[in-house]
């Protein structure tokens, strides 16, 4: 038998990390829309038989019913196809949901909370969602698979640690002897044995870096096969730029500018000691680069540490941080703010 595994797309997710630049929020949003038309292009094109949505699906809070009509449409496309989501913490199935409300195309499987199992001809479907944001109970307990001669398959949205978001014990998961374990929730992808996340199908932002997409998979004689095919066509990166040896904001500007983003969306994370204040206006950046994070340090030119009123300053402070009276984090803001203001009362 032959799938596809996705999870996560968070379908009307705000982007609010990128929505305050220029159109980009609404230009993520068409690209979750393209992210699934690939999903399901794939899926005709090679004629897989299962597609497994292990929740977040979309977002509660945010979705339109527009999109649930588009979803349902994608899913028309692939009537030969049989489709099993399960609700996650971001689009349970609670008695407002579209999971309970909207009159689904008939290919489409949609779990509860209670553990069910769907029998086909070459394969069982286990399986069980959220039905409200959060979901502590161990439903493992209440699954035991009979029928070992035939393919064995789990889908759900949780951690394989203790969280409140559907806690499960890897081992007792192991120990269940499922052939494929098709998971939701954290957005990098694991796929390093048949328990798998195949990470969020587009990058939500910068703790989600790297390629992004979906997992394709196929069990033959009680083997699993398995291949991650990249769908994003943006990465999120994160680049630092050393401010050492530059001597304004211009230059930090130009160089900032210079960076070949391509179709990518960046984060700067300016490190080193500078020369001068940064306060860079965003508004002067490209587009694709998102946010720029100051890491850098304030430069201390050593001949000031004398008797002059900014030297007394510096000697006294450095007393405190030498009797961890202040921490480093402290003392370089307490510092930062005190030469600015003996700079001003020159």
């Amino acid at each position: 038998m032959k799938f596809v595994h996705i999870a996560d797309v968070h379908l009307d997710c705000p982007f609010k990390t990128i929505s305050d630049r220029a159109d980009l929020g609404v230009e993520r949003r068409l690209e979750q829309r393209n992210a699934l038309k690939k999903v399901i292009n794939f899926i005709k094109e090679n004629n897989i038989e299962y597609l497994f949505i292990s929740g977040d699906l979309y977002e509660q809070e945010y979705i339109r019913e527009s999109s649930i009509c588009f979803l349902n449409n994608l899913f028309k496309e692939i009537p030969n196809t049989k489709i099993y989501i399960t609700p996650g913490n971001h689009d349970p199935y609670i008695k407002d949901s579209y999971y309970m409300t909207y009159n689904w195309n008939n290919n489409v499987k949609i779990f509860t909370q209670r553990v069910e199992k769907v029998e086909n001809d070459d394969v069982n479907i286990y399986g069980f969602g959220f039905n409200n944001f959060e979901m502590q109970e161990n439903k493992l307990n209440e699954i035991n698979i009979l029928d070992k001669n035939k393919i064995n398959i789990l889908i759900t949205h949780g951690d394989l640690v203790d969280s409140i978001y559907n806690p499960m014990n890897k081992i007792e998961l192991i120990n269940k002897g499922f052939d494929y374990v098709a998971l939701g929730h954290v957005h990098k992808r694991d796929d390093s044995s048949n328990i798998v996340y195949p990470g969020s199908l587009i990058s939500l932002g910068f703790d989600e870096l790297g390629e992004h997409g979906m997992i394709v998979g196929e069990i033959i004689d009680n083997k699993l096969y398995k291949q991650f095919i990249p769908i994003d066509e943006r990465k999120f990166i994160e680049q630092e730029i050393n401010v050492t040896d530059i001597f304004s904001e211009e230059e930090l500007i130009e160089k900032i500018n210079n960076i070949n983003t391509e179709n990518n969306l960046y984060k700067i994370n300016l490190i080193g000691y500078r020369n001068f204040p940064i306060n860079i206006n965003i508004k002067l950046i490209k587009n694709n680069i998102i946010k720029i994070k100051n890491n850098t340090k304030i430069k201390i030119n050593i001949s000031e540490n004398n008797y002059t009123l900014k030297g007394i300053f510096i000697k006294k402070l450095n007393e405190k941080k030498n009797k961890n009276e202040i921490d480093e984090n402290t003392y370089e803001k307490i510092l930062e703010l005190g030469l600015q203001v003996l700079e001003k009362n020159k």
